[in-house]
């Protein structure tokens, strides 16, 4: 056939011409399609090209050889080329040679568009006749022979599989190939004839059908305006392109690859630059023939290795799960290849993706192919299983070298197809289990840091262990210790499937690392009570473990009102009682049970004095002592408010019951308690005042609630009309600040001054205590001047008559002076208060 050529070219400006034209078109064409390809065919020189270029320099111009689509479905194949310059030097000139290809029509013979190329049948200059001279063909121009590509990818390796990516996204693209949704690829080279290159690389990768539609142009000035699939700029040209990588996929082969130039995060697109360096291209079509195109990774993968080409980790386990997808549509010479390829080994070491794909590969074959096929993958599996670690970035980055740093973690292992690992036979797993039993029992025994993976690794060797035969019975005790840890730390991520599972079926090691959890429960019940509440741990067995039985019944957390949820009172010392019951043993038997239970109960702070008491009565001094829940107790005494009625009762109680206990500080402050008790009581001796001052000397540092029980014991019996003679000559003349102010908080406190109101002799006896040894020291003058002004005169005052004489009645017995000095006192004005100031210097 003939195809249907255009011949366009710039017009010289003197012509008076509209600067372009169309000098020579085939008959036929219709002018919308002309007016169409016309917007395809310009050329614009490189932006530093001199004006008058020499012949010389015009062979280095770019060739704009395009491949463009029509709107009627057709091609514009076309190539443009500089010719120099118009007649005047003020612009270049340029001549484009275009053939039509019609709607569903290409080259003859099915060449693809980039191989006319260079073809000598292309044109620089118009026919003399105005004319095209026919034309049946564009043969090839020898460019893109096979060596020739194979070298040339290998000078592109960097940008390869980055280009193959966005290759691979154009074929797959159902949308029109030049709509705005689509990227555009965009080669940054200096010479036309290398992004030429390119195309003819991306026709041996793509299919027959996407490599004749494949647009591209080897050249542009206007990226932005450009329209074809793939695009050659020069580096002048390039810029600012990459800031829009939603529409253009930059490749700058004029400088170092960019962080994302190579595709890696598409193992196909790496798997198919790793053919064109191997110098195996054909092997694209021996993919596309198998299940799931051409486009598959894992199929390309697979062609791959059978050619003992290695696409790397993350390709090969695309290829391990291509292969148990398609297993039924492979026969076993095929399986029995790609599995010996998928085993062979490899310099870039496996990731727990690929690792994970060989095990599901193996589950899928096993019992279906001969186990001289799935014998090797089994050994892969269970090597890999022990042996394998990675660093952390093996896993994001798929190009980068998977070889562990020396100090890497282990990483996280694959879930093991079990079951068809026991059905190997006991030959094969013998001689497997003396090749790792040492790295077996290394990972055993490896230290936990307490994370998911970690206590998922030592189990699963150990059941990878149990397979093979290799006895590891004396390492449990040691592995029960290390996951009872580190479940106690971490529960929710420590408690992993894999650590489940192998509580289920290992007998020994669910009954050493519950006995490991229940020795770790006495030292720290709160995080064993975490354990069991936000893990299925079951303690279903026939060990005792009274401590974690304990945990599991743990009452829930007091609120801070005191009250259950539905609003009765809450009884610790009750709880206390339940939580050992829930241990099962005695606390006489087993003290630490005790303690264990306290500190359940009680977890968020101490006993009060009315609990302790409580506890300490029920359950006897003896169990608190070799529990060494007696400091507890004490603690509950003395560090109470300072207004708890039932802290000088346990004192009395712990002195009584804890004497060889108790260090002198403690000892004293307990015994200042318990004189508080007795005050309280009325059943302290005499010399209360001394007392108070050596016992709290050595108590101190005296706790705050301990010092505000005596002191307000103290200083309510000093105001009793019972107290002893000289008590309060004892506090007025020991000088002890806190003593005074308690007596004077003690005897503005409403009860005193209702006492005041309502008994005359009492009345009368605060009056005489506080107009007593006026001059004794300041302290003592201020706190009674003021006890009397502001105290007692609003209470005398506000008496009626008949209690006022009642007052003055009581003085009788006291003295006849009192009751004038009273009078004095009492009488208005400031006379009276002079007249009594007078008497009492001269009295």
């Amino acid at each position: 056939m003939s195809l249907a050529q255009l011949h366009y070219t710039s017009v010289p400006a003197e012509s008076g011409g509209s600067g372009v034209r169309f000098a020579a078109v085939t008959d036929g064409i219709g002018r919308g399609l002309l007016e169409e390809a016309g917007r395809l065919l310009g050329y614009e020189p490189p932006q530093d090209a001199p004006a008058r270029p020499t012949d010389a320099e015009l062979a280095d111009f770019p060739q704009a050889f395009s491949h463009s689509a029509l709107s009627d479905g057709g091609r514009l194949l076309a190539r443009a080329v500089c010719v120099g310059a118009e007649p005047g030097g003020r612009r270049s000139a340029f001549h484009t040679h275009a053939v039509l290809l019609p709607p569903g029509e290409g080259l003859p013979d099915g060449a693809l568009p980039i191989t006319a190329w260079n073809s000598p049948h292309w044109a620089a200059t118009t026919p003399e006749s105005g004319v095209p001279d026919p034309l049946d063909s564009l043969p090839a121009s020898g460019l893109f022979y096979r060596e020739g590509l194979i070298g040339f990818a290998a000078s592109r390796t960097p940008w390869l599989a980055g280009f193959f990516a966005g290759l691979r996204a154009v074929a797959e693209d159902k949308e029109d190939q030049e709509s705005d949704s689509t990227q555009q690829i965009v080669l940054v080279e200096r010479r036309s004839a290398d992004v030429a290159q390119w195309i003819a690389l991306a026709g041996h990768v793509l299919p027959a059908a996407s490599a004749s539609r494949l647009t591209f142009t080897t050249y542009t000035r206007r990226p932005h305006d450009a329209r074809q699939r793939i695009l050659g700029v020069l580096p002048a040209d390039a810029r600012g392109l990459a800031e829009l990588p939603h529409r253009f996929r930059v490749l700058d082969c004029t400088e170092g690859a960019h962080e994302d130039a190579n595709g890696s995060r598409d193992s196909w697109a790496e798997t198919a630059a790793r053919l064109w360096l191997a110098g195996m291209p054909e092997l694209f079509k021996e993919a596309a023939a198998l299940p799931g195109g051409r486009f598959h990774p894992g199929a390309l993968a697979a062609v791959a290795l059978r050619a003992n080409i290695d696409p790397g980790s993350n390709a090969r386990a695309e290829a391990a799960d291509w292969a148990r997808n398609h297993a039924r549509a492979l026969d076993d010479e095929q399986i029995r290849m790609l599995v010996g390829a998928l085993c062979a080994p490899n310099g870039t070491g496996r990731t727990t993706a690929e690792t994970q794909a060989l095990a599901d590969l193996f589950a899928a074959l096993a019992g279906r192919s001969p186990d001289t096929v799935t014998a090797p993958l089994a050994a892969l599996v269970l090597t890999e299983a022990v042996r394998a670690t990675a660093t952390a970035d093996t896993e994001a980055n798929h190009h980068s070298d998977p070889t562990p740093a020396p100090d890497s973690a282990p990483r996280e292992l694959p879930a093991l197809p079990e079951l068809q690992l026991r059905s190997l036979s006991p030959e094969f797993k013998q001689r497997l289990g003396v090749e790792l039993a040492f790295e077996l029992r290394a990972g055993i025994s490896a230290d936990l840091s307490g994370t998911g993976p970690d206590t998922s690794r030592p189990v699963i060797l150990l059941r990878i262990a149990g397979i093979l035969g290799v006895d590891c019975t004396e390492l449990l005790p040691d592995l029960a210790d290390r996951l009872a840890a580190a479940l106690l730390a971490e529960p929710e991520s420590a408690y992993t499937p894999a650590v489940q599972t192998a509580l289920e079926d290992h007998f020994e090691l669910r009954v050493a690392l519950l006995s490991a959890l229940d020795r770790l429960a006495a030292a720290d019940p709160s995080a064993a009570t975490r354990l069991l509440n936000r893990t299925t741990l079951s303690l279903q067995g026939v060990q005792s473990l009274p401590h974690l039985r304990m945990c599991a019944e743990a009452p829930a957390p007091w609120s801070v009102t005191g009250l259950t949820e539905s609003g009765g009172e809450q009884d610790r010392v009750a709880d206390l009682a339940g939580v050992l019951r829930a241990a099962g043993v005695s606390p006489f038997a087993e003290p630490l049970v005790l303690r264990t239970a306290v500190r359940l109960v009680w977890a968020d702070g101490t006993p009060t004095a009315g609990e302790a008491r409580r506890m300490l009565g029920e359950t006897g001094s003896d169990a608190h002592r070799s529990a060494g829940t007696w400091t507890t107790l004490v603690a509950a005494a003395l560090g109470g408010p300072g207004d708890d009625p039932d802290a000088p009762d346990l004192a009395h109680d712990l002195l009584r019951s804890f004497p060889e206990k108790l260090e002198p500080r403690v000892r004293s402050a307990l015994l200042l308690l318990e004189f508080a008790g007795a005050l309280r009581a009325g059943r302290a001796h005499t010399g209360w005042i001394v007392r108070a001052r050596l016992l709290r000397a050595d108590a101190e540092p005296v706790e705050q609630g301990v010092l505000e029980q005596t002191l307000s014991a103290l200083a309510r019996q000093l105001l009793s009309e019972e107290r002893p003679n000289g008590e309060l000559y004892d506090l007025i003349h020991g000088g002890d600040a806190d003593v005074l102010a308690a007596y004077d908080r003690a005897a503005r406190e409403d009860t005193t001054r209702e006492r005041l109101r309502t008994v005359p002799a009492y009345t009368a006896d605060c009056f005489i205590a506080w107009s007593s040894f006026p001059g004794a020291n300041p302290a003592w003058d201020r706190t009674r001047t003021a006890l009397l002004d502001k105290v007692l005169r609003p209470v005398v005052r506000s008496l009626p008559a008949g209690d006022l004489a009642a007052v003055e009645e009581s003085f009788g017995r006291a003295g006849q002076h009192h009751t004038e000095e009273f009078r004095a006192w009492n009488r208005p004005g400031a006379l009276g208060r002079l007249g009594l100031a007078l008497r009492r210097r001269t009295g």
